[in-house]
């Protein structure tokens, strides 16, 4: 029997270890929270946390794993990627995924290989980055270079707001290291989605259009998703390419990809994040029921090196959306209300997540997701319309 390390325990690596033992594979879990609800799913769980490379290396070796991934969970990726390729398992190289795990880093291999890429500049200190705000123009985005789930990044739009914007990046980086960007207005949504390639082809590239809600307190938070996207397929197109030419650039070899682009008001477009992980919020689960393309298994398959089946660019089986269940202020969690009528009609699952009285706090990241919703809609007009007006069908209650 095959054994696969997951690295991390949220729930979003529960569908991961299903069908891995769907697939008659043996499953170990690892990190320093044993409480963590994905550990209960597992075939096996060490408390090991995951940012230590050292330590997973040497419970990969003792367990003599057959693979090992980080799915939905970026803090494990670069080691996920270090440990394969010490034990030689299937893997992206490690100094490709440290490229594409830094956002400073990141920025810069755009740059040098001739991408669109927003101006931006890595810093270490508040200090620093006081000194070096005189080569932006405001607006700006600042963000840690390492954090996920749109922790600590906060649009700065003058000086006044620009050293309470450091404070909150740096209080969320892992390396104590922050990015300044310009910021780039975006036309229509931009798109975060899953994505897949074998030997450094890209077999498998989706967009979807992407939503925030801004009364949520980081405004920078997804707050629901859609499928097909209404990219220009122009757009698409070139950014379907860009990454074609960026996993051929760092040798990527078969990975599942979380990205993220979009089209400014430049008219350019920009790829703006890549990391070898399935996103977060459920992306590649939501696929499966959009286009029936599994990023799960091929995700499995590609760290165990089994065969992975031919995989095509999505044909989509009508209009999928992802709402996110959040709060919008701190509290004690009382009901989901959702429209009868609606959901009757367009509510393809509901998953929540919390109990009556259970505490909640305001929408400040992806880890304060207190479920979701699945929507199917019959044509594209009544999904944007009902996703621009989401808080006349569905509201969270609490108090």
């Amino acid at each position: 029997m095959k054994k696969i390390l997951i690295l991390g325990g949220s729930r979003y690596i529960i569908p991961v270890i299903k069908k891995a033992h769907e697939m008659g594979i043996y499953v170990i879990t690892c990190d320093y929270l044993p409480d963590n609800i994905g550990h209960k799913y597992s075939d096996e769980y060490h408390n090991v946390s995951i940012i230590d490379k050292e330590k997973v290396l040497a419970l990969a070796k003792k367990l003599r794993v057959d693979g090992i991934l980080s799915f939905a969970t970026d803090p494990g990726v670069t080691v996920a990627a270090y440990v394969a390729e010490k034990m030689g398992l299937p893997g992206c190289p490690y100094e490709s995924v440290r490229i594409l795990q830094n956002k400073d880093k990141f920025r810069q291999f755009l740059k040098d290989n001739g991408f669109n890429v927003p101006n931006a500049h890595g810093y270490n200190s508040r200090e620093e980055a006081l000194l070096g705000v005189s080569e932006f123009s405001f607006p700006i985005i600042v963000k840690p270079v390492d954090s996920a789930g749109s922790k600590g990044v906060t649009r700065v739009d003058s000086l006044a707001e620009f050293e309470r914007a450091l404070d909150c990046a740096f209080e969320h980086s892992l390396s104590g290291r922050i990015i300044v960007e310009d910021f780039l207005e975006k036309v229509g949504c931009s798109s975060d989605t899953d994505c897949f390639s074998v030997n450094d082809e890209l077999v498998f590239a989706s967009f979807d259009c992407q939503y925030f809600d801004d009364a949520a307190s980081n405004p920078y938070t997804p707050a629901s998703y859609s499928w097909p996207s209404n990219m220009p397929e122009k757009i698409q197109s070139e950014l379907r390419s860009e990454l074609q030419r960026l996993i051929k650039l760092l040798h990527l070899g078969t990975s599942i990809y979380n990205v993220e682009s979009r089209m400014c008001s430049d008219g350019k477009a920009y790829i703006m994040e890549v990391s070898p992980r399935g996103g977060g919020n459920r992306l590649s689960e939501m696929l499966k029921m959009a286009c029936g393309v599994d990023l799960i298994e091929a995700n499995i398959r590609g760290a165990l090196n089994m065969p992975i089946p031919e995989m095509s660019d999505p044909s989509y089986n009508g209009f999928w959306a992802e709402y996110i269940l959040h709060s919008n202020k701190d509290g004690y969690f009382q009901e989901l209300c959702i429209d009868k009528q609606f959901e009757e009609k367009c509510v393809f699952e509901k998953d929540i997540w919390v109990s009556v009285g259970d505490r909640v706090r305001k929408f400040s990241g992806a880890n304060e997701t207190i479920g979701t919703l699945v929507l199917r809609f019959d044509d594209e007009h009544e999904m944007l319309q009902t996703l621009n007006n989401i808080n006349q069908y569905i509201s969270v209650i609490t108090k």
